[in-house]
């Protein structure tokens, strides 16, 4: 049977887009569909926007510290405005480069929104196509839970548009948005307090990377509540908002901002036309290779509620395309050993396993741990200090995980990832040179366990 295309991709984000313009340069004929933005979450409302923010909120840090190194600074005044304009900017910036990757691979673009008509098409703006696969890329959405007055509260999306900065905001949430926004909020000028309905945020991390942001936000002056959650919400007459606490105390801000985790996006996309499964999540079913149910159709990134990471995304993109078009070069995608960062203000960059996945792997551990004040904080009055630890696998040396609290974490987290990936043990570690003086060489410094 002919088709118009041999892929149609529902969804110009990070996976999307590497699948298609990959596809294309072997050889495909490949069609985009997107409804939004081009570059999908990442670039417009997630990673890219957040950390120009990141990077925005942590000049309070340095014109605090430049004291120390003889600079005498005037009042420092921060306007919101500027840095969304300029955010802004390069995020269409980024647009323009997505749509040229798309169009000089020779991809087709089709900017309406997809939905899936059977196992081999897909109607866009009235307009129906064939294609012998169907790959679904449409990423996820953020959700605030159904709770009155829910309509007053914002979600990343509406956050990186905001006209101006609120002066309080509470956000909720315990996940790597909500402590990385809190960060955002607090390091601009605002007066944060951050609530999760657990006793302790960042769940799955490494329990010594948890505890010691705590301390850090906490040191910083960011409200931390634990094991509080909201029940309403109410606009009172001044524009402010009222939050009542599911145990009953009220508290005031301009903005309540949720972070409490995303739904696959599978609005109106017709799913119901195919035979396409969906687990206890509401995530697409795929099997290694990406196939769902539908064998013709395929489904990558956050809708598969994997790893929800751009570079994840990415990496599965080029396996289908490699897959498909190009099996000779294809190669099952690993999920192990994935370095991530949360860019809180200090950040954090992990590899491996935690302490606590180890421990319940199997595996008898050896802990090997460092706390210390950066050299640039020693002529401040800072007091942040440093987190590193690395979990080593008692019997074979190998190193299990990496974690690491403090400036730069993912910059310096990244080179360890290969060497992980690589199956260094802390043997390697102790015989390599560190960079001096400089923080990461700390990780080849290590010398006496931790008692567990």
């Amino acid at each position: 049977m002919s088709y118009d295309f041999d892929l149609f991709v529902i969804g110009a984000g990070s996976g999307g887009v590497r699948a298609a313009r990959f596809a294309a340069g072997f050889g495909a004929r490949v069609a985009v569909a997107e409804s939004r933005y081009l570059g999908g979450t990442c670039v417009n409302v997630g990673c890219v926007p957040k950390k120009l923010l990141v990077y925005g909120a942590h000049f309070a840090e340095d014109f605090e510290q430049a004291g120390g190194f003889g600079w005498s600074l005037g009042e420092a005044n921060f306007d919101w405005a500027t840095l969304i304009a300029n955010k802004n900017r390069e995020i269409q910036r980024l647009n323009g480069i997505y749509r040229n990757l798309l169009e000089s691979s020779g991809v087709s673009l089709f900017e309406g929104h997809a939905r899936i008509l059977d196992a081999h098409s897909v109607e866009v703006n009235g307009q129906r196509h064939s294609a012998e696969r169907i790959l679904i890329a449409t990423g996820g959405w953020p959700q605030i839970p159904d709770i009155p007055g829910r309509e007053h509260a914002i979600s990343s999306n509406e956050a990186f548009f905001l006209e101006t900065l609120p002066k309080r905001v509470l956000v909720v949430g315990g996940g790597y948005i909500a402590v990385e926004f809190a960060s955002i909020f607090h390091g601009l000028g605002a007066q944060v307090t951050q609530l999760y309905r657990g006793d302790l945020f960042l769940r799955g991390f490494d329990g010594s990377v948890r505890r010691h942001l705590k301390e850090e936000l906490s040191k910083k002056g960011i409200d931390l509540q634990f094991n509080a959650d909201i029940e309403r919400i109410e606009r009172q007459t001044d524009g402010s908002l009222n939050a009542t606490l599911k145990d009953g105390r009220v508290l005031q801000a301009d903005c309540v901002f949720y972070a409490t985790g995303r739904r696959p996006m599978l609005d109106n996309l017709g799913l119901e036309n195919v035979e396409v499964k969906l687990d206890e999540r509401g995530h697409i079913e795929v099997d290694e290779q990406f196939q769902t149910s539908t064998p013709s159709i395929l489904a990558i990134g956050d809708v598969i509620g994997r790893v929800q990471l751009t570079p994840v995304a990415l990496a599965e993109g080029m396996a289908v395309a490699r897959r498909l078009f190009k099996p000779e070069q294809y190669r099952p995608l690993d999920y192990r050993m994935i370095p991530t960062a949360v860019f809180s203000l200090p950040n954090i960059g992990t590899v491996g396993l935690s302490e606590e996945q180890a421990v319940e792997a199997g595996h008898r551990v050896q802990i090997f741990e460092s706390r210390f004040r950066p050299m640039k904080l020693t002529l401040t009055e800072c007091q942040e200090r440093t987190l590193m630890k690395l979990v080593v696998d008692a019997d074979s040396d190998r190193v299990l995980g990496c974690h690491m609290v403090g400036p730069e974490a993912g910059e310096i987290v990244q080179g360890l990832a290969i060497a992980l990936k690589a199956g260094a043990t802390k043997q390697i570690f102790d015989e390599t040179i560190g960079v001096h003086p400089s923080a990461a060489e700390e990780f080849v410094t290590l010398r006496t366990p931790v008692s567990r």
